[in-house]
């Protein structure tokens, strides 16, 4: 998809390597190399906006888009990768069997992390078929 390859566009730019974006409807992964020289905080929020003006450009959506505050951020070792790559490449085959919203604090509760429900996204049920533009 074309946001994808924009955000893509933006990790390489910042010294990033760029591995693999993709979403659903309600959210997007991203697999990336870091650059040590630049804060993931920085990067995302980069990401957000640059590609809130890139969307909102194309007219994919009816009013503004704009992306959720708050994001989730977790590093893997290099053994991992291939694993974390398939399951980013079928979000979509995920998502058919449960929301993004029990993954996530499955995730949270798998690694023992510690978290506040009210600190958590704005998670919503979306119809079987949909996509991020």
């Amino acid at each position: 998809m074309e946001v994808f390859s924009y955000i893509s566009g933006i990790i390489t730019n910042r010294g990033h390597k760029s591995i693999i974006v993709n979403s659903i409807a309600d959210h997007e992964h991203i697999l990336f190399g870091g650059n040590p020289n630049d804060k993931i905080s920085n990067l995302v929020g980069c990401i957000k906006r640059d590609s809130s003006v890139f969307i909102n450009s194309k007219n994919w959506f009816r009013g503004k888009f704009h992306w959720q505050d708050g994001y989730g951020a977790f590093s893997y070792s290099r053994s991992q990768l291939n694993d974390i790559y398939n399951y980013i490449a079928k979000q979509e085959t995920h998502h058919r069997k449960r929301t993004f919203k029990e993954a996530y604090e499955e995730f949270l509760r798998k690694f023992d992390i510690k978290y506040d429900e009210k600190y958590l996204f704005e998670f919503f049920d979306l119809p079987d078929d949909s996509k991020l533009v």
